[in-house]
């Protein structure tokens, strides 16, 4: 996978301006399950070590909406906007799904 991040200190966010899986790792058969998950939640793990509280915003494309609302628990910005964030607590989780050995106390993240 790939991602794309601008981190936004002046707002307190870093914003994921692209995410995209390798095309060999779609549907049934693909060969590494999660890593979209793992990327998300490298960029929380970021947004904690940046002093920005795990905040994390970016454009979800429309028929992804409910799948980052279920899989990361992210928000909409707005109602009907494809603007979507994921906030402090919903970012630990993710941190703590993929980085098992760090500490569940957000402020044990170096």
């Amino acid at each position: 996978g790939i991602i794309s991040v601008e981190p936004r200190p002046d707002s307190k966010y870093i914003f994921m301006n692209l995410i995209e899986t390798a095309p060999h790792n779609f549907g049934a058969k693909k060969e590494y399950v999660g890593v979209p998950g793992n990327l998300v939640a490298f960029i929380c793990k970021m947004s904690f070590e940046l002093g920005m509280e795990g905040f994390v915003s970016f454009v979800a494309k429309s028929k992804l909406i409910d799948h980052y609302r279920t899989e990361l628990g992210a928000e909409r910005a707005f109602p009907n906007s494809n603007k979507m964030f994921i906030n402090t607590e919903n970012a630990m989780k993710l941190v703590n799904l993929y980085y098992k050995n760090l500490s569940h106390d957000k402020e044990a993240i170096p």
